[in-house]
């Protein structure tokens, strides 16, 4: 006879009320255009395939480098810096969860700006941390004072900003670190689709810490490497807490060749640029407010033949496209993302099959 126990009331008491990250909607079946997660839409470096092939052989029973040197050595070559600054990660989602275990307590709270990427406030709640949360306005100018007072440990930072894909300066970043008690985290998945970056600010702050991901203009969404660059004291610390095997040996593999071929991959970041670049103007063009954009995303307010926008119509167009297959992301619930769309910059035939579904939508509604 079988005792069922309520095991719930065993889980610890912050884990019961956490909200877990949502990612974008995974569609399923063919004929979807799926511009609702920032990933790139072309194929990765044929380097990878073949690096990825040439390790799939027996050693494939053996646990992979714990420390991922190799991919260590190639992003220090990358960046002109020593491997003992560099950390590598399940992607960039487990650097960011180490430095919220190394840095962040109850006590000791973690800080980012909103809106920005909403997995931070979900690595905090997991290691129970508490945080405080600095507004944006509608202006996105960096809130230096506000950040500056907000007393957290550890401040999270995304430029270029996700969702608007807005980008900060190197002198305004440096005014940033050096004015804030604590570690500045500049998460820069998107940076190889910006202006510039801050990798330079390494050699002046100790505090700064710069997170990178493969999964963008790489296009190795699907292989989950990302990377941390920091102090060796720093790096030392995250290694204390990272998990011993956290990128398995064919994802080493694959990374490493990405990162040797880096005319491959600027190439298709230009692409991807221009085509942002593009259709950033064909909104503008249609009276929609849109972010100039930094990033493989645009982020958009929609207006309908009416002349009408607000939260009615965001929603409106978003599932008028997701009925059509062509799929987008919407955040509700904050004040200023509420009344806008996050388009991730697709390849010419589905930000085609986008602007022809908006002009249905325009004519229709």
């Amino acid at each position: 006879m079988s005792m069922e126990k309520p095991v719930s009331k065993y889980a610890l008491p912050h884990i019961k009320g956490l909200h877990a990250y949502t990612p974008g909607f995974q569609p399923k079946g063919d004929g979807w255009v799926k511009i609702n997660t920032n990933e790139n839409p072309y194929p990765p470096s044929p380097m990878v395939e073949e690096a990825i092939r040439a390790s799939m052989g027996e050693d494939l029973r053996l646990y992979p480098d714990p420390l991922s040197w190799g991919v260590r050595e190639a992003v220090a070559r990358l960046h002109e810096l020593d491997a003992k600054n560099v950390i590598v990660g399940n992607g960039s989602d487990d650097v960011l969860n180490l430095l919220v275990r190394a840095f962040s307590t109850a006590e000791e709270a973690a800080g980012f700006a909103l809106p920005s990427y909403s997995l931070y406030p979900v690595l905090c709640g997991i290691q129970n941390s508490s945080t405080v949360e600095i507004p944006f306005d509608r202006a996105m100018g960096l809130p230096l004072d506000a950040i500056v007072k907000s007393g957290a440990r550890i401040l999270f930072f995304t430029s270029p900003n996700a969702p608007t894909g807005v980008g900060f300066s190197n002198d305004s970043l440096r005014a940033l670190i050096g004015a804030f008690d604590g570690i500045v985290v500049v998460d820069e998945a998107y940076a190889d689709f910006a202006q510039e970056n801050a990798v330079e600010l390494l050699g002046e702050f100790s505090n700064l810490v710069i997170t990178r991901t493969l999964s963008k203009s790489y296009a190795l969404a699907g292989l989950r490497v990302g990377y941390g660059l920091a102090s060796p004291e720093v790096i030392e610390a995250l290694d204390r807490v990272r998990d011993s095997y956290n990128v398995n040996r064919l994802s080493q593999a694959g990374a490493i060749a990405a990162l040797k071929d880096q005319s491959y991959m600027k190439a298709i970041a230009g692409k991807v640029a221009r085509t942002r670049d593009y259709y950033y103007f064909e909104f503008t063009n249609l009276g929609w407010f849109t972010y100039q954009s930094q990033a493989n995303m645009l982020f958009t307010e929609p207006v309908n033949s009416a002349g009408e926008r607000g939260a009615s119509v965001a929603v409106e167009l978003f599932e008028y496209l997701k009925e059509r297959k062509v799929l987008v992301r919407y955040f509700p619930g904050h004040a200023l993302t509420e009344s806008f769309l996050r388009i991730s910059v697709g390849d010419e035939d589905q930000m085609l099959k986008l602007s022809e579904t908006i002009e249905q939508w325009l004519k229709n509604a």
